[in-house]
């Protein structure tokens, strides 16, 4: 029973500390958005093979692939200069607004 207690804290904890754990603003995001529209397109569907497109992807991945970027896990020199100054609710915003197309 303190094993089961023990880890649905832990799971409240994990998700209450996430970024999504506020309501994002997909307004927000948008205007956040202009520094992808060169590579990933105005609605988030890119016109050259080598960028993702990033409109209807599920935030939570869109989130973890921006963090990622932003923390060095994946190693992009372009995406790494474009996350840098992203603040978790930027991040949250952001993957919110390309969701939702």
């Amino acid at each position: 029973m303190l094993l089961k207690n023990v880890s649905s804290a832990f799971w409240l904890g994990v998700i209450l500390s996430t970024s999504s754990a506020f309501a994002a603003d997909i307004a927000e995001g948008q205007t956040k958005s202009a520094m992808c529209i060169a590579c990933h397109g105005a609605n988030g569907i890119s016109n050259a093979e080598i960028y993702p497109n990033l409109a209807g992807q599920k935030a939570t991945y869109l989130e973890k692939q921006i963090i990622a970027f932003k923390d060095g896990t994946r190693i992009d020199p372009t995406m790494a200069a474009m996350t840098a100054t992203l603040t978790p609710e930027d991040i949250a915003n952001i993957a919110a607004f390309y969701s939702s197309l």
